[in-house]
Parts: C-alpha cells; sequence; structure tokens
C-alpha cells in the first residue's frame, strides 16, 4: 500500500514509517518540523518507496494532492507536549483542530482509510481507572490553558466519528498513553526523556508535584505493533481504542528507578507545578488504560517492561551524545 502520515518526522512517525517500509509498503511524510525533526528521518532518505514533504498540514491543496495518492492516512500531526501547549495555547488548537479537520476532509472525498492519533489527555480528571474508552471526559477550566490540548484532541474524534457516521468514512481512532523510546524529546514536557536525560548528565532529577501522580508507559514498539495489528482490521472502524498498558507508577518512583538503572550519582527534587508551568497549572493523578478492545479486536500483548524501557532509551541517549 502507500501511506501518507502526517507529523512523519516526529518521535512516533519515523518509527511507523520504519515498520511501513520494511513490511514492503511506499510511505510519503509531511511535516513542519516545528516539534519533528531531519535526523529521525535521515535513514530512511533514498530508500526505495520514500518520499517527505516539508509543510504544514494547513496546506489544503497539498494535502489534497498527498491524501489522493495514498490508500490509508496516519494522522499524527499536533501540537504535542505540556510546556508547548501551556507556552502556546493558539497554536495547540489551531493545528490540531483545523489540521484535522483538512485531513478529514481530504480523506472523506476519495473514502481513505483514516487512523487518528488521540491521546490519554482527553480522560482529563477523571478518576475511574483504568480508562475505558466509553468513559466519561472531565476537563478542566477554560481558563486553564492546560486542558486546552485535551478539548482539541476530544474536537478531533467528535469530528472524525462525524465523518464515519454521515460520509461513510473508514476512520480508527486510536488514544495513546505515554509512549516512549528512542527519539523522543524532553523539551517539551515529556517526562520520559527529560528524566533520563537528567540521570545521565548527572543532574538533580526534578519532579513535579508531590511525585505521587501515576502514569503508565509503553514502548514504540508496542506502540506501532498494535497499530500494524489493527491496519485492516475490520472491526476497528469506527472505534475508539485505547493503545497503552494498565500498569501503573508514580513519578517518584520511575525518577528512582531512573536513577538505580542508570547508575546515576542524581539526586531526586521536587518542583512546584507553578513554578514549572504557570500558576493553578492542574495535572491527571492517574492514568492507566484499559486495553480490553484492543486485545479483542488484535491479540495484542506488550513485550517491553518499564526497566526495559529505561535501558533501551538511556541507551539511544547515550549514543546520541
Amino acid at each position: 500500500m502507500r501511506i501518507l502520515i502526517t507529523g512523519g518526522a516526529g518521535f512516533i512517525g519515523s518509527h511507523l514509517a520504519e515498520a511501513l517500509l520494511e513490511r514492503g509498503d511506499e510511505v510519503d511524510l509531511i511535516d513542519d518540523l516545528s516539534t519533528g525533526s531531519m535526523a529521525n528521518i535521515d535513514r530512511l532518505k533514498g530508500r526505495r518507496g520514500f518520499g517527505y514533504v516539508i509543510d504544514t498540514v494547513m496546506n489544503a491543496p497539498l494535502m489534497a494532492e498527498l491524501v489522493d495518492r495514498c490508500d490509508v492516512v496516519y494522522h499524527l500531526a499536533a501540537a504535542v507536549g505540556v510546556r508547548l501547549i501551556v507556552e502556546s495555547p493558539v497554536r495547540t488548537i489551531s493545528t490540531n483542530i483545523r489540521g484535522t479537520e483538512i485531513c478529514l476532509e481530504m480523506a472523506s472525498k476519495k473514502r481513505k482509510r483514516v487512523v487518528l492519533a488521540s491521546t490519554s489527555e482527553v480522560y482529563g480528571k477523571s478518576d475511574r481507572i483504568p480508562f475505558r474508552e466509553d468513559d466519561d471526559l472531565v476537563f478542566g477550566a477554560t481558563v486553564k490553558s492546560r486542558w486546552s490540548y485535551a478539548c482539541s484532541k476530544a474536537i478531533d474524534e467528535f469530528l472524525a466519528l462525524a465523518c464515519h457516521r454521515e460520509r461513510g468514512l473508514p476512520v480508527v481512532i486510536c488514544r495513546f498513553f505515554n509512549i516512549v523510546g528512542p527519539r523522543q524529546t524532553g523539551r517539551y514536557g515529556m517526562v520520559f526523556p527529560r528524566l533520563i536525560g537528567q540521570a545521565l548528565r548527572g543532574e538533580d532529577l526534578t519532579v513535579y508535584g508531590t511525585g505521587g501522580q501515576t502514569r503508565s508507559f509503553l514502548y514504540i514498539s508496542d506502540l506501532i505493533a498494535a497499530l500494524l495489528l489493527l491496519d485492516g482490521c475490520p472491526g476497528a472502524e469506527g472505534k475508539v481504542i485505547n493503545i497503552g498498558s494498565d500498569d501503573e507508577i508514580a513519578i517518584g518512583a520511575l525518577a528512582r528507578r531512573i536513577v538505580e538503572i542508570t547508575e546515576s550519582r542524581s539526586r531526586i527534587t521536587h518542583v512546584p507545578y507553578e513554578r514549572a508551568y504557570e500558576e493553578g497549572f492542574e495535572d491527571m493523578g492517574r492514568r492507566a488504560a484499559d486495553i480490553t478492545r484492543l486485545r479483542s479486536l488484535t491479540g495484542f500483548s506488550i513485550s517491553v517492561g518499564l526497566d526495559e524501557m529505561i535501558r533501551r532509551t538511556a541507551a539511544s541517549m547515550r549514543e546520541d551524545r
């Protein structure tokens, strides 16, 4: 098949492109490099069936051409990372909503299959753990810019499902839960690479808040495996599907585990959210995925545990340095 990946020079997009090329597909990428990097796709240049365009998904005529040429669209382009979201809420909202609108509009015209990347952030402040796809979404007040990302991705989901019902668009919505691995940067607030990077440099590991907030992490190779299993799965169309783990760990405990595995001499310090982000910042207390739907559709199972995620990511970061 010929695949289009929006945001294809990003952390997830570049890994997905590699896997699809290995499978024998042709792959086109579009990325404006706002958070992606040419370094992520350097190894793909010159490979048969690979092409890329440096531009934005807001370029509707270009998107029409790219979508017309492909069989499947993986729409990954989005503003990502808590720091970027807090600092650039206008960009977050416009990129996520308008970019997705253009992508879905072009795909609907030709009935091209779309895999829409959503996020566990849409569950907001819900305390029902683990999160199920049909659970209520609980957002904070609109004066808290932190929730603009979650709301914009929820709008993306509503729009995609509306296109499925009204126009027959074959769409699958995948909610990603804290995906980690090589090529992910801590620059925009991603906790996993940020803490590992601090440990490798011998710096204090900065844990925001009490450190009692929990997350569940999934290694990039497991995410790609799940996406490939969902590819062509007829039972997935028109569905929202969690892709993640139900194995929670507190961020304070994660920091201690990173120090131990990397054999770092770093200390762990706590930083108030207000100092890290903005006054009145609100965080999700817990985050874990119910992946019953994914397992029932595909037989998916997690292959990389947390300690191995830390080792592999640390090894990659050492190599990059």
